[in-house]
């Protein structure tokens, strides 16, 4: 299910970035030569597709994808604008740093950097936990009828 954000109304992400930053974490913009540690990260933790899309992210000036780090490290990511505009995902955390907060931090990273492509609302494509995402931006189903944008997706062949 997709979900819509009405990007007027988001909170401000600063003290979020605060608290991570004290906990040794900095939420920033890819750069596009860390695009193949980018790549390494969401296939290790998630999925081809995944690493597909958000290369996609790297092409855009600015890129369209938000990186927490630590230490060196990407230990998660968010996306917006790979696929098709106006869109947000994918996104992922490393299960050992779920729990910080970094999820959130990049959701609404993101979300911002949509608004500040002129769009007034946002979608969230083939949303998972909604219950998360309602909570941290106030995003609402889209409940109309039809197939999704992901509806046609070419299947793994081995």
């Amino acid at each position: 299910m997709d979900m819509l954000v009405n990007l007027l109304n988001l909170p401000d992400n600063s003290p979020n970035i605060e608290k991570l930053k004290q906990e040794g974490f900095i939420i920033r913009r890819i750069r596009s030569y860390e695009l193949s540690i980018l790549r390494r990260f969401v296939i290790e933790h998630f999925d081809e597709q995944w690493a597909d899309e958000v290369s996609a992210s790297i092409a855009n000036i600015p890129s369209t994808c938000f990186v927490a780090t630590k230490d060196g490290k990407i230990w998660g990511f968010a996306a917006y604008e790979c696929t098709t505009r106006g869109f947000f995902g994918p996104t992922g955390v490393a299960e050992s740093m779920r729990g910080y907060g970094l999820g959130k931090a990049l959701l609404i990273a993101c979300l911002h950097g949509l608004r500040e492509l002129g769009y007034v609302y946002g979608v969230i494509g083939g949303a998972g936990p909604k219950d998360f995402y309602a909570k941290a931006v106030g995003a609402v189903p889209i409940t109309t009828e039809g197939p999704s944008f992901y509806a046609d997706v070419l299947k793994k062949q081995s």
